[in-house]
């Protein structure tokens, strides 16, 4: 599992922040996991939290040792738990051998150095920080490596201590160093410009790749555009595979896939659509990671169409259409057609099925893994290919007469 150790190092006049995997004993760290139940988070749900960070934390390559959740009226400003259960944490970790606590709540800087005083030696890790190691394992290509070094140095700014490394010769994208910045400045503020100088050259980057994702889209006005979104690990590569032969990456794994994957799709004879996977949501997540990954999801903002892909078999699957659809209210806009498909139908029994049939009529119930539903799916498909198309030929024609109109006025 990757850990939050911060290293700087030159490179060509600029410095970049990177994440070294630490492993211990040559093998998996082992963690303790901790929530909190809140008069405003019931135990319940606050249960389904915890295996959904339990998930997250086997997805890192940790072994959850022990899980611990504390029922509070209030968080603790200091450590978010209180001393007793800090007492039992600390018991665990060392009964377990285990060498990392994880949060399912963020943190602030001064309570991770509150808790790592109380737990010596202990890596302190939150829901955010997890997340980010996972992002950071995953990211393949050069565009999503930029989004997660951009939300890392966003979610180390505020934890930024002075164990930083000096960077008072650094010269950053040919700018004068740190020592002619003026007198009385710290290091440690001297640290954080250095950062948002960085994180402003990143955003840049990615305002760029946005803008070259908008000229592609332009160029495609002419094919139907498919976006696949949904909750992580609802099936999206799975379909994506399934319908095109894309060879995404498919694992059984929280956030498997960071990159988006855009793929043809030959629906009928003389009949082709372009189909886009994204990265999955998850709740709890931090409004600055997806504001840094609106570039991936940018993909969805140009579709013609949107499959919203569920995990029919996730107990909380109604929580996992609010979490996208929330994201998605965001970045969409309200006229884009939605059609929401629950995927892994196989796995589901018939009270299921019916459940979702009752409370979602004009839903699609399909199992990519098993090829069942998908004849449904298409079929839909190409009903709103059709009618795009005849939206299409209405908006030339409508373009056409105005056209006509103003030459006829001006001869």
């Amino acid at each position: 599992m990757q850990g939050l150790n911060i290293y700087l190092f030159f490179e060509k006049g600029s410095f970049f922040l990177t994440i070294y995997y630490i492993f211990l004993n040559m093998g998996i760290e082992k963690a303790i996991l901790v929530g909190i139940a809140t008069p405003k988070v019931k135990i319940q749900k606050a249960q389904e939290h915890l295996q959904e960070l339990q998930r997250l934390a086997e997805t890192a390559g940790a072994m959850v040792a022990e899980v611990f959740l504390q029922k509070v009226q209030a968080y603790n400003p200091a450590t978010l738990i209180g001393e007793g259960k800090i007492e039992e944490v600390r018991v665990a970790l060392q009964n377990h051998e285990a060498s990392m606590v994880i949060f399912d709540e963020d943190l602030s800087g001064s309570q991770v150095r509150n808790l790592e005083k109380r737990l010596p030696d202990i890596k302190v890790l939150d829901r955010t920080g997890l997340i980010l190691d996972i992002f950071a394992k995953h990211a393949r290509t050069a565009e999503s490596r930029l989004m997660v070094e951009v939300a890392q140095m966003q979610y180390m700014m505020p934890r930024l201590t002075r164990a930083w490394v000096h960077l008072s010769r650094q010269v950053v994208g040919g700018s004068p160093g740190i020592g002619t910045r003026g007198p009385g400045e710290t290091q440690l503020e001297t640290d954080r410009r250095l950062v948002r100088k960085r994180i402003q050259e990143l955003k840049d980057k990615l305002k760029k790749i946005e803008r070259d994702r908008a000229s592609q889209s332009k160029r495609r006005e002419n094919v139907f555009h498919v976006g696949v979104v949904g909750y992580t690990n609802a099936g999206k590569s799975t379909l994506t595979n399934r319908l095109t032969n894309a060879g995404v990456l498919v694992e059984d794994k929280l956030f498997a896939t960071l990159d988006s994957t855009t793929r043809k799709f030959h629906i009928a004879e003389g009949q082709d659509i372009i189909l886009s996977d994204t990265v999955g949501f998850i709740r709890k997540l931090p409004h600055h990671l997806v504001e840094t990954f609106k570039s991936t999801l940018g993909v969805a903002a140009h579709a013609d169409c949107i499959l919203e892909i569920v995990d029919a078999c996730a107990p909380d699957y109604k929580d996992h259409i609010d979490v996208t659809r929330n994201v998605l209210d965001e970045l969409l806009s309200s006229s884009i057609l939605h059609l929401l498909v629950f995927n892994k139908t196989d796995a589901i029994d018939d009270e299921r099925k019916r459940e979702i049939a009752e409370g979602y009529p004009q839903a699609i119930q399909i199992s990519a893994l098993e090829n069942t539903g998908m004849e449904q799916l298409k079929s839909r498909l190409m009903e709103e290919l059709e009618r795009w198309k005849a939206h299409r030929a209405r908006k030339t024609i409508e373009e056409q007469e105005l056209t006509n109109a103003v030459f006829s006025q001006n001869p």
